[in-house]
């Protein structure tokens, strides 16, 4: 079974404290494209941005990561 994009990003800073918490968290992931902005973030529109790629089995405990991590107070990402 293939991993499959849960959200995208644009820059690359917005994935620092959520790759963090995945592995803290044991969930195995991909971000897509994520050498390639951090190198040029202009080419993040080119390439579809940082694509967080995730098992089927983990979608459900990532976006409710993903949900605490943009409550209204919080919003990191």
């Amino acid at each position: 079974m293939e991993f499959v994009t849960v959200v995208t990003f644009n820059y690359s800073h917005e994935i620092t404290i959520l790759k963090t918490i995945l592995d803290h968290e044991g969930i195995p992931y991909l971000f897509q494209n994520e050498n390639l902005i951090s190198i040029d973030s202009l080419a993040s529109i080119a390439y579809g941005g940082i694509q967080l790629k995730v098992h089927p089995n983990d979608i459900n405990s990532v976006q409710e990561i993903i949900e605490e991590l943009n409550r209204p107070n919080l919003n990191i990402i």
